[in-house]
């Protein structure tokens, strides 16, 4: 990018020149998609130099307002932009822009160098999820209106002792590895080792019938599970105590993750919290009490 300044500088005033040679360069910038020169004030003096033809369309467009450009000129000549959505395309991308200065030092323009992030050669490892307790709060309507409401038996609260029971089985003898119990509309999600990318829909009748349990086929536990098998119908069964803890700050829908050891609950406040099984099955419920009411 300085060399590609450097040679800018010569010809900032000659479109046809600069052109000329942003079209030579470009293919020395692996992955690059877009070169183009500005002028001091942001204003792009050549097209969009791309690889297959140039891009006229942006020829004068002023781009100091784009992210990249913001705090430009500071004590580097050069800036990587973070990531960003395109204006035009909608893409993740990022941008590096490099001052264009004479021989005096003066600065008279900018070069910059756009890529698509999808282009990019990606070398890190796929992000992992983090195992710590973390609330998000929802609706501030919703726990505005907290203590004006108060739980109603759904059809799955009246029959607990027969939904907990079938979805353990499940989850420890027949390949589901992450399930949701929907307690307030009294249906439960889950999702199996043999076709990970598609979610089921249970309903109560299914969740009330040990019948259920032979349209699933029998499946080692999972060698990549984390939750011991002893542990799920404790981490199911304290669901139980959260939901009939309290009349106004009650569980509304809680999930298990076998594999990466992650409980999800959401509350009457419509606040969510994530946490692992084993830190999830420490908790009193005193101190579901205070959180969700926090």
């Amino acid at each position: 990018m300085l060399e590609l300044a450097n040679q800018c500088a010569a010809v900032i005033g000659e479109r046809d020149k600069l052109e000329a040679l942003l079209t030579e360069e470009l293919p020395k910038l692996s992955y690059c998609k877009h070169l183009y020169v500005m002028d001091v004030a942001g204003n792009q003096l050549t097209d969009n130099i791309r690889s297959t033809s140039p891009d006229p369309d942006h020829f004068g467009r002023n781009r100091m307002g784009r992210p990249y450009m913001e705090g430009i000129v500071g004590i580097t000549d050069f800036k990587l932009s973070n990531s960003y959505i395109s204006r035009n395309k909608k893409r993740p991308s990022l941008t590096a822009i490099h001052a264009i200065r004479n021989d005096a030092g003066e600065l008279i323009g900018f070069l910059g160098a756009d890529y698509d992030l999808r282009e990019l050669p990606h070398t890190e490892r796929i992000y992992q999820e983090p195992d710590n307790w973390r609330q998000v709060k929802g609706d501030p309507a919703i726990r505005g209106g907290l203590f004006q409401q108060c739980r109603v038996d759904s059809v799955m609260d009246q029959q607990l002792d027969e939904v907990l029971p079938i979805m353990t089985e499940l989850m420890s003898e027949h390949g589901v590895f992450h399930g949701k119990l929907h307690f307030s509309s009294s249906r439960a999600t889950i999702w199996m080792v043999d076709d990970p990318f598609s979610y089921r829909i249970l309903s109560i009748d299914e969740l009330t019938d040990p019948n259920i349990v032979l349209a699933y086929p029998r499946r080692p536990y999972h060698e990549r599970a984390i939750v011991p098998t002893d542990q799920i119908a404790p981490v199911f069964e304290m669901f139980r105590t959260l939901r009939f803890a309290d009349e106004n700050i009650y569980l509304r829908a809680g999930s298990l993750n076998v594999i990466n050891g992650m409980v999800g609950l959401n509350f009457s406040c419509d606040g969510s919290h994530y946490m692992r099984f084993d830190e999830f099955l420490e908790k009193s419920s005193d101190f579901w009490f205070g959180a969700t009411a926090s």
